[in-house]
């Protein structure tokens, strides 16, 4: 499945449910590791079970997890698993309504800090992974573009991401480890 082939948000509610920093860490935990149930996600979080599965209801309730029934051992254990393997939503998209675009705009801004808090949390904890200090990288680029320019650049990474992302991984006996990348494409100042 490519980005393009993602469900698109267009509903606020289920923007504002998955946009919630929690919320979101459940959302990529099972994306990553697959399905779980509270007392897995709750390991993996560090939060409380009840906390936890309070948190997984609202997903469910906005249509991003269903209960997973068949990895349940007995009636009392309860496995979720997401319906999609991500989300694309575009901030536009909201602004025919100035309560849709506050949404959409909270959403953007918790994005970002999700996305700059992973990348600050791996160079505090750099010192213990020093196996991962050569690969690990940055960059960033001032290009001069059109708005149509940019969706082309857009279009040709995530065709990459994608490449990367449906290849066989090898049968090598390497570790490999959930490494996560983000890009932002935005008009700016310098």
């Amino acid at each position: 499945m490519t980005d393009a082939d993602l469900p698109k948000v267009t509903d606020s509610r289920v923007l504002a449910a998955m946009s919630h920093p929690l919320r979101r860490r459940l959302l990529d935990a099972l994306n990553v590791y697959g399905p779980a149930t509270a007392s897995v996600l709750a390991d993996r979080t560090g939060q409380a079970v009840a906390n936890i599965s309070h948190h997984l209801r609202a997903l469910g309730a906005a249509g991003l997890i269903v209960e997973a029934p068949e990895l349940a051992k007995d009636r009392r254990e309860r496995w979720w698993r997401p319906v999609a393997p991500g989300y694309r939503w575009v901030t536009g998209d909201f602004d025919d309504d100035p309560a849709r675009r506050v949404v959409a705009e909270a959403a953007a801004s918790l994005n970002l800090d999700r996305q700059v808090g992973l990348v600050r949390a791996w160079y505090a904890a750099r010192e213990g992974r020093p196996e991962w200090n050569g690969a690990a990288f940055s960059v960033d680029k001032w290009l001069h573009l059109t708005p149509a320019e940019l969706n082309e650049l857009e279009r040709e990474i995530l065709a990459l991401l994608d490449r990367w992302e449906r290849r066989d991984v090898p049968d090598d006996g390497q570790a490999r480890e959930p490494v996560f990348l983000f890009t932002h494409g935005v008009p700016a100042r310098p």
